[in-house]
């Protein structure tokens, strides 16, 4: 009985030990990637300042290339859920290009929710889309996996003039997706949202701002400017990140 005593604090030891070390060069690490991380913060912060964010995302959305002409099929990339402003956002740009091509079929690309396409559909045709018009393609749970999917079920799409509609910042790498596929008059709808160009500035005093609280009634910048660049950073570096990833894999 002693000896099992022993080995079973031998073998804790051991297993403390390891812990230690284990412990001691995740600390290491953490150290050594601290300065690069608070780096990085603040790189973000600073450039939130600026309009750079502004024009990355612009960049994305209109440099694949955007829909200027007549065109057979306009394609829907979904999956933001239903209802929602991004979403909402694609329909009523489709929408508008259907009006301007009457005889376009309307295609509904969507991960497999029949609930969430079914209200992308009513809300086209709320958008005066005629029914007979749309139609959906429930399949895939990314951009390559659904362009695979579509170029199997229908090769004959790949010449046609094809109009992609999807949010901005995806635009850029969703043409490169359907390119490689083979598809050689496919062009852009970036469902970009539209600016207030109103003045949004407060009299702090008049609606009972503190003496002691900083007045910030004049400075949009750091109202509104600033944290809506500051998401569109993010929003960019998820996108570029996922481009890198797409073109490691040979899919753009």
């Amino acid at each position: 009985m002693p000896s099992d005593t022993s080995f079973i604090s031998k073998s804790l030891g051991t297993l403390s030990n390891a812990g230690k070390r284990l412990l001691g060069v995740v600390r290491k690490s953490l150290v050594s990637a601290l300065p690069w991380v608070g780096g990085t913060a603040l790189l973000l912060v600073a450039l939130s300042f600026t309009s750079l964010p502004y024009h990355m995302h612009r960049w994305l959305g209109l440099a694949g290339g955007i829909t200027t002409g007549p065109v057979n099929t306009i394609i829907v990339l979904g999956g933001s859920g239903m209802p929602s402003g991004p979403e909402l956002l694609r329909l009523h740009y489709a929408a508008e290009v259907a009006k301007d091509n009457p005889f376009a079929r309307v295609l509904i690309v969507h991960p497999l929710d029949t609930t969430v396409a079914e209200l992308m559909a009513d809300e086209l045709l709320i958008r005066g889309v005629a029914a007979a018009r749309i139609s959906m393609a429930l399949q895939g749970t990314n951009t390559r996996e659904q362009a695979l999917l579509l170029t199997e079920q229908d090769p004959t799409m790949k010449p046609e003039q094809v109009a992609l509609v999807t949010a901005p910042e995806n635009m850029y790498r969703s043409l490169a997706v359907f390119r490689k596929l083979g598809y050689t008059n496919v062009s852009g709808v970036p469902a970009f949202d539209n600016p207030m160009f109103i003045d949004l500035s407060y009299r702090h005093k008049k609606i009972g701002g503190k003496a002691y609280v900083p007045d910030l009634g004049n400075n949009l910048a750091l109202r509104y400017n600033f944290w809506n660049y500051l998401k569109l950073e993010i929003t960019c570096l998820r996108e570029f990140v996922a481009y890198s990833y797409y073109k490691l894999n040979g899919w753009v």
